[in-house]
């Protein structure tokens, strides 16, 4: 059997280099803050996939972490790492399955999101509110969740979660003055050193995820949900941990009684 040039290789000297020997790099994003440099490449067989390489020690440990949290969550909405390839001796790559479509963290690409029907918008929100369900059932909690994770394909009307590097075992006491995110999306506690980073963070995650894809405009003044799931979505966000619903699957429970 033919060894696979991506799946089947240990170490390289260099990505991009290696790369162009085994097929065509059709894409590369050069300027990520992960410290992360990552391409898209097509093989002869047809097939494109997506490799990351760390180029930066935060980008190292983020990989790190994304590894294992890949060998821990499978879920089909989930963009998996399939394989990990040691760069230049010293630097880590890894490999996965290319997907079409658009980050909705993109302002264009958000609009288009949200002006499809409602019935397109709930799909996309119950794949992502699934994966997390696994993501429970394995002990995890999800950090750095925003819509720079969310890539839609508007052709085949699917959605992917992409760049969970930063999920980790949970609960855990945050020892830093905040965790990555966007500030849209997250809960207060992930703004405060010595808070306990939990399952009702990630509900809080997940509530604010439903109240921005469900929303039609720039603001967050045209909600395009019924009053019920507003209400799911005002009680996964309360401020304090404590009110809001006890876990994710509390929360998917409540959201699909009222949907």
């Amino acid at each position: 059997m033919t060894a696979h040039p991506l799946l089947d290789v240990d170490e390289i000297s260099g990505t991009e280099p290696y790369l162009r020997t085994v097929g065509q790099v059709f894409r590369s994003f050069r300027e990520q803050d992960s410290g992360c440099l990552s391409h898209g490449v097509r093989l002869p067989d047809g097939t494109r996939w997506f490799v990351k390489e760390a180029t930066t020690d935060r980008g190292r440990r983020s990989l790190d972490r994304a590894w294992s949290f890949h060998r821990t969550v499978r879920h089909p909405a989930i963009v998996p790492q399939l394989h990990r390839i040691t760069v230049g001796g010293g630097r880590t790559a890894v490999v996965m399955p290319w997907h079409d479509g658009e980050i909705l963290y993109d302002r264009t690409a958000r609009a288009r999101f949200r002006a499809l029907p409602l019935a397109r918008v709930h799909h996309a929100l119950d794949r992502v509110l699934d994966a997390h369900l696994a993501v429970e059932a394995a002990g995890l909690v999800a950090v750095d969740l925003y819509d720079g994770a969310f890539l839609y394909d508007f052709g085949a009307h699917e959605l992917h979660l992409i760049d969970l590097d930063e999920y980790r075992p949970g609960p855990f006491v945050l020892t830093e003055d905040r965790l990555p995110g966007s500030t849209r999306f997250m809960a207060p506690e992930e703004r405060q050193r010595g808070a306990t980073i939990g399952l009702r963070t990630t509900v809080h995650l997940l509530g604010r995820t439903a109240r921005l894809l469900l929303d039609a405009g720039p603001g967050e003044d045209a909600f395009r949900g019924t009053a019920a799931q507003l209400a799911v979505v005002e009680r996964a966000t309360r401020p304090e941990p404590g009110e809001r619903f006890g876990g994710v699957r509390e929360l998917v429970e409540a959201w699909r009684a009222v949907s």
